[in-house]
């Protein structure tokens, strides 16, 4: 088994890498089975960006904080490890933002795009779901529409609802909602194009973040799930990606 070492630009991940590529071989990117990726969630984030337009299986080892979507780092019998792992498909969601100049900018994410107010005004947006409007005002700091695997990152900060990574759903989540003040959000089928409009952008901007993409000053934003593009990320099978989903919902 071919492995390539990639690490986050921190101390402790970068003598791993070292001491990883000294034991098992450090494979040239383009040649390696699977690539293992050093860090935390951020760095896999990055990891898995990097990797799109020459997909390989990405076995994560939590050298960072939380580690959502890594496994344990542990040095001994990586190659045995990576080998019993389940693997687990990621679909990204694409974001076409548009600006107010009438271009567009796009871009992926595995986790969540997220529109944010840049002052501070609250941001005011309309939504509309396949072409249908499905509320006509609704003023908050932002709004965030989650894939599942994204849903416990910062749509469960904003008290969005956890998904089962299998779950054919996205969650659309209100940052701060003012007005609805009690809208709890909406689980929307992954098949839907959501579009999100920018009210008064001028007096109150908007920023919108695939990931780590931002596109400022936005008119609005077209989300949908890009089921042209998937990679494989693998899950030791004691501690899989589809577990931890559960186990979260159930800690407090």
């Amino acid at each position: 088994m071919k492995l390539h070492f990639c690490a986050a630009d921190t101390p402790h991940a970068r003598a791993a890498q070292r001491t990883l590529a000294g034991r098992y071989g450090q494979a040239d990117v383009g040649e390696a089975d699977v690539l293992v990726s050093l860090g935390g969630d951020g760095f896999m984030l990055e990891t898995l960006h990097g990797t799109i337009d020459g997909p390989r299986p990405i076995y994560g080892m939590n050298l960072g904080t939380v580690g959502f979507l890594m496994n344990g780092y542990h040095q001994e019998d990586l190659p045995e490890r990576i080998a019993r792992a389940e693997p687990t498909l990621l679909y990204p969601l694409r974001m076409r933002a548009l600006l107010a100049n009438g271009e567009a900018e796009e871009a992926l994410a595995f986790n969540e795009v997220s529109l944010l107010r840049e002052t501070r005004q609250t941001a005011v947006l309309t939504v509309f779901v396949d072409g249908v409007e499905r509320m006509s005002e609704l003023v908050c700091d932002g709004l965030i529409v989650a894939t599942p695997a994204g849903s416990t990152a910062y749509n469960l900060s904003a008290q969005g609802p956890i998904l089962p990574i299998g779950a054919s759903l996205l969650a659309v989540t209100a940052i701060s909602p003012f007005r609805p003040r009690r809208w709890r959000g909406a689980l929307l089928p992954d098949t839907v194009r959501i579009n999100i409009r920018v009210n008064q952008p001028k007096k109150r901007p908007v920023s919108a973040v695939a990931d780590y993409t931002e596109v400022r000053d936005i008119s609005g934003v077209d989300v949908w799930q890009d089921r042209s593009v998937n990679l494989q990320v693998l899950f030791d099978p004691e501690h899989n990606l589809e577990e931890r989903i559960l186990k979260e919902q159930f800690e407090f």
